[in-house]
């Protein structure tokens, strides 16, 4: 791209830079993803050990007010990129990333991608290398500064047993060679021991090896044309708890935590190339991480880096727990907290771009995320600070006074800055259980890119800064686990579609509607499902004797805000609501199949919920199928094995096909720890008159041109992201 056309890019609406990246392939749109989200689209990045430069071309090209600079060890590489890639936010440097590279503190970011491990590899394997390499990064960043790594992870118990089964032909024999050639250095310290087993399966063989290294097996199986030098690498070198904690002690607010599953990768070569099993107890294991990505922001001395969850006490009464009683028996807990809330999305077009920014709170804390699973279906961690909307508490004045009363507090959001207000359609951020209810307030405001800090006050030591976003760098980091927030999504999403803005490409798991074998000849119109006719099935009621065990559980524990070095830099209580007999984790599912025109349509279940009678007086609400976990079910497979089975036993039908629906989020994270699995879900066999509960077949883009009556959050969010997957790139279908 010329120095022309770069300049031509920067006015318009900026189809050009979406153009570009749905352009990339698979793993550079997710690695441009997962860095941007974090970016504040200004400032100075380093993208360590640039390679051929083309990452570091990519995020300047996509964010223009980003200056990229390139960093390569190999003087050849970095004329050759020079050479190859010229553009006026872009240059590239000679320097060893292991070592001081620009000044303290000079760096608003620093991106390690598949890099760092080379580090390890080439100073003799040292882990410690790879550690050193990243305090002497975070000397070079600002405060407030992020340091992002994208890598391989090492499984947390590197020296357990699994076994590993193979193809007879080449896979076992790659796997012998590899077993003997592994690290060439000395004689003595090349290979790893290698046992085989006894088949299990004709035409398959079976070995025992530690976990560690079937991981650095399976990942490089494919690498044959550079194998000489791919079995030289050590591909893992930190688990992810010892990622979390080297970000901690230096210094760095851990905000992403999220090992990557490549969709195609485990499609093209895992399934069917290699099964493992736990050695001990036989069970098969989930697929190991593709990628592991961890995001870190550098905090002043002093500042909390995570939280810490101390002694449990009694309940207060801040949150507020009721029953109600289902006309056929059932007996249902609901818990509120005081007053109301809405979401305040400030935005505005760039001048430059033509991009859509919104403006959000980074480094938001939230304690109760920090008592969330620490075992996750996918291995995530929940992070302690977040970026999420601008929430505010409704009082008895009205909602756009409170809103601008409250934007007055920053220098750059004074009430001449506000251009235009308008409400969005509330909803329900988690019905099952949570009576909320989340009134949206979009504000059009002057263009800014300055970052403000939020009003300090205790008990934490801060509460995050408010900075502006490119709106579909959010639904990006969305996609791959990068924006655990479901709230900030659901209001991008609606801001976009409001104004006729193309969503991006979709940069998740791929979805095909024709995968199962169900079609619906006549699908509903969506407005006669959401407007129903009222039904009211519930009645306040008391638990009193005989009553089944209370299914949510309130808490009141006590959080301690740690620094680096482990001392206490804010302590306080908080409330939140758990589910007694079940886990904390979440399933819900898009269930998505096609009509005889062969377009994509909803499966969508008329439900009654409590919570929605209490704001609306009846209780029929439109949802998604969704099930909280129960605690034996802690992978991903049994996770999988669970849908199926409930899909069978409550609506009759089998399914074909289940794919993830983007990252995983947290509905309600300042009154809860659930964390919620969106999927797709196609079916096969669908029997519906053999069950008490039935899907009711919407056509998706008449779900989504009426989304205000999706008013249970999940089946918004997974609604949007199947309509996203599915229509990302057709700009006629956009409903506004």
């Amino acid at each position: 791209m010329s120095v022309e056309d770069y300049d031509g890019q920067k006015r318009g609406d900026g189809a050009a830079y979406e153009r570009y990246l749905a352009g990339m392939d698979a793993s550079m749109r997710q690695k441009v993803a997962l860095t941007a989200a974090h970016l504040l689209c200004q400032g100075d990045i380093a993208d360590m050990g640039m390679g051929s430069g083309s990452g570091s071309y990519a995020l300047a090209s996509l964010y223009p007010d980003l200056q990229v600079i390139g960093v390569d060890v190999n003087p050849e590489m970095v004329a050759r990129a020079a050479k190859t890639h010229v553009l006026p936010n872009l240059r590239f440097v000679t320097g060893d990333i292991a070592k001081r590279c620009f000044d303290a503190m000079e760096l608003e970011a620093i991106l390690n991608s598949s890099v760092l491990h080379h580090v390890t590899s080439f100073n003799d394997y040292s882990v410690q290398a790879a550690v050193d390499a990243l305090a002497v990064q975070r000397e070079q960043l600002a405060d407030e500064g992020i340091l992002i790594v994208r890598d391989f992870l090492r499984p947390e118990s590197p020296d357990a047993p699994v076994v590993l089964e193979l193809p007879n032909d080449g896979p076992a024999a790659l796997l012998e060679r590899f077993s003997r050639q592994f690290r060439l250095l000395s004689e003595d310290r090349r290979g790893f021991p290698l046992s085989e087993l006894e088949p299990a399966v004709d035409g398959w063989r079976r070995f025992q090896l530690t976990s560690q290294h079937a991981v650095e097996f399976v990942l490089r199986k494919d690498y044959l044309r550079d194998w000489d030098l791919e079995v030289k690498e050590e591909y893992t070198y930190l688990t992810q708890t010892r990622f979390e904690q080297v970000f901690s002690e230096l210094g760095l607010r851990v905000l992403a935590s999220t090992p990557i599953r490549n969709p195609w990768i485990v499609r093209n070569r895992f399934v069917g190339c290699f099964r493992w099993f736990d050695a001990a107890s036989g069970c098969a294991l989930d697929w190991p991480a593709t990628n592991y990505v961890i995001v870190g922001q550098r905090v002043a001395d002093g500042l909390g880096v995570r939280f810490e969850p101390r002694a449990n006490r009694p309940p207060r009464g801040y949150l507020q727990l009721s029953h109600w009683r289902r006309d056929d028996g059932a007996l249902y807990d609901v818990v509120r907290r005081p007053g109301a809330t809405a979401d305040v999305v400030p935005w505005f077009v760039a001048p430059a771009t033509g991009a859509v920014h919104v403006m959000a709170r980074r480094s938001y804390p939230r304690p109760i995320l920090a008592a969330a699973p620490t075992s996750t279906l996918d291995g995530g961690r929940a992070p302690h600070y977040i970026t999420e909307p601008l929430v505010i508490l409704v009082g008895d004045k009205p909602l756009a006074q409170t809103a601008e009363e409250r934007l007055a507090e920053f220098p750059s959001l004074q009430p001449d800055q506000l251009k235009r207000f308008q409400a969005g359609a509330p909803y329900y951020p988690s019905p099952g259980g949570i009576q909320e209810q989340v009134r949206p307030l979009f504000v059009e405001v002057a263009p800014t890119n300055a970052q403000q800090s939020l009003a300090r006050a205790k008990p934490w030591s801060t509460w995050g800064t408010l900075r502006s976003i490119e709106a579909r760098q959010l639904l990006r980091a969305s996609q791959v686990g990068g924006l655990p927030d479901a709230r900030l999504e659901l209001n991008v999403y609606d801001l976009l579609l409001r104004l006729g803005r193309a969503l991006g490409p979709w940069i998740g798991e791929g979805l095909d509607p024709s995968r199962g074998s169900v079609q619906v000849t006549q699908p509903e119109a969506f407005v006669d499902v959401a407007t129903a006719a009222p039904r009211r099935r519930f009645r306040r009621s008391q638990r009193g004797p005989g009553a089944p065990e209370r299914f949510l559980d309130l808490k009141r524990q006590r959080f301690a805000e740690r620094t680096a070095d482990g001392a206490i830099a804010g302590e306080g209580e908080l409330e939140y609501v758990v589910p007694l007999p079940l886990s904390a984790q979440t399933v819900v599912a898009a269930v998505i199949a096609r009509d005889a025109d062969g377009l994509p349509v909803l499966g969508i279940d008329d439900d009654d919920l409590p919570a929605a009678q209490c704001f609306t007086g009846h209780s029929n609400l439109p949802v998604a199928p969704a099930w909280r976990l129960p605690h034996g079910v802690d992978s991903w497979l049994a996770m999988e094995a669970f849908v199926r089975t409930r899909f069978t036993a409550e609506y009759g039908a089998q399914v074909a096909h289940i794919a993830t629906l983007g990252g995983r989020y947290h509905p309600s994270p300042g009154c809860t720890p659930e964390v919620v699995y969106p999927l797709a879900v196609q079916l096969d066999g669908w029997a519906p008159e053999s069950t008490h509960r039935r899907l009711r077949w919407v056509r998706l883009a008449d779900a989504i041109t009426n989304r205000a009556m999706l008013s249970d959050g999940h089946l918004r969010i997974v609604a949007l992201r199947a309509y996203h997957a599915l229509y990302a790139g057709d700009r006629s279908t956009l409903p506004t």
